[in-house]
């Protein structure tokens, strides 16, 4: 039986301008990948009013993990933490396990004030306000909320709040290695309140062209790696457009342009206008639907660009994926979904089944523990990662009544 709506109305307004301060005060600790000690130390002291708080340490260890990723290299672990926060249940329900990570990515150069936090029409504004301090303070929310309530649940509800997700996932790569028992997992995310059942995998990927350099007037000596590089993103995005006609037909995925992108944010070559450049370097990230693994993914994209490149780059370059998200996908009527659904029904958040054409941790809960795994939270993707990101402070209120109600639901209430 689950908890009483209005009550749980109650208990969210009556915390909701703590969970602005909490959010307001994430904000203004920067935390980008590998630099987020002091916000996630914050953060263990805001949770420790609301659950069980032990700091997870990690050490370089993780780094011979087979899922870590590395596209920051000299990374170092020794002394950073994740948070598990537990708020136990009196036994025999389910546990629910959350995820929300602290890490945001660096700021944009158009991006005014970033960790200036400031409420503008009924939203947060700031870098990591959506991706995803503001699911951060939306967990906290919810504990705040059941805690007040009083509510004995039969089950816990643990809660992982973890580094790095913006560059692979090492955070909870790290939680997951150390094993965790839950019935069901939400991982937060910005989804516009949408109970994602379907996500769509990434990789990112460094392609290594090897030139030779020479001068403009003896051509037939030269070899230049920024031609090589113009050729290698024509045979990617041959691949892509091939894979994702072979990727139709997901009715999750399929209203959807291109759910599954290929972008390439960056490339480097040459060191003189009038000279072959001698070595070229793209990099980028590539998206799968559930009907591929990354593992699959990165072999044919090795394959299309040593098989379609032309024989001068099939000898001359090398590529390197740092970082693996598979997708996360369990069917659109488990019962974790339809539970979910049904919670944020019963506070009137305006939820629905859908896909998530970004790349999470999700797998990791579901692919590596079994433990089945949906993504959900206020916010929406487009804001995320932006000059514009903002978090609704209404989103934010419904997304953690949302997850009360489901603890309530999920958990159960042996006092009822």
């Amino acid at each position: 039986m689950g908890i009483d709506p209005s009550a749980i109305h109650r208990a969210v307004a009556a915390r909701l301008d703590e969970a602005r301060a909490l959010l307001c005060e994430l904000i203004r600790r920067p935390s980008p990948p590998g630099d987020e000690v002091e916000a996630m130390a914050f953060a263990a002291e805001a949770f420790a009013a609301v659950g069980e708080v032990e700091a997870v340490g990690m050490t370089n260890a993780l780094r011979d993990d087979a899922d870590y990723s590395d596209p920051i290299e000299g990374l170092t672990y020794d002394g950073r933490r994740n948070l598990r926060v537990v708020r136990p249940g009196a036994g025999g329900g389910k546990a629910l396990l959350l995820n929300a990570h602290i890490d945001a990515v660096p700021p944009g150069p158009a991006q005014a004030d970033p960790f200036d936090p400031r409420e503008v029409d009924g939203s947060i504004t700031g870098r990591g306000s959506c991706d995803a301090k503001g699911q951060v303070a939306t967990a906290w929310l919810a504990l705040a909320a059941l805690e007040d309530l009083g509510v004995r649940l039969g089950g816990d509800v643990v809660t992982h709040v973890v580094v790095e997700e913006e560059i692979g996932g090492n955070g909870t790569v790290a939680m997951v290695a150390r094993g965790e028992a839950a019935d069901g997992c939400i991982v937060l995310e910005p989804t516009s309140l949408r109970i994602c059942t379907s996500i769509r995998g990434a990789v990112w990927f460094r392609v290594t062209l090897r030139g030779e350099p020479g001068h403009p007037g003896r051509p037939g000596s030269t070899r230049n790696a920024l031609d090589m590089a113009v050729r290698v993103v024509e045979v990617l995005r041959g691949f892509h457009d091939r894979l994702l006609a072979e990727s139709r037909g997901d009715p999750l995925f399929d209203g959807y342009d291109d759910p599954m992108p290929l972008m390439i944010g960056q490339l480097h070559a040459g060191t003189w206008p009038s000279a072959a450049a001698g070595q070229a370097v793209l990099a980028g990230i590539h998206g799968m639907l559930p009907n591929k693994t990354a593992r699959q993914v990165m072999d044919e994209m090795t394959a299309a660009i040593r098989d379609e490149g032309g024989p001068e780059i099939a000898g001359n370059f090398d590529i390197r994926f740092l970082y693996r998200h598979d997708p996360s996908v369990i069917p659109a009527d488990h019962p974790l979904a339809t539970e979910l659904l049904a919670a944020a029904g019963d506070v009137g958040a305006a939820a629905e089944i859908g896909a998530m054409t970004a790349s999470c941790d999700a797998c990791y809960y579901n692919n590596r523990l079994g433990v089945p795994t949906v993504v959900f939270g206020g916010g929406d993707l487009a804001d995320a990662h932006s000059d514009h990101e903002h978090m609704p402070v209404a989103a934010l209120a419904a997304a953690a009544e949302t997850l009360a109600a489901m603890a309530g639901r999920f958990c159960g209430t042996p006092d009822a």
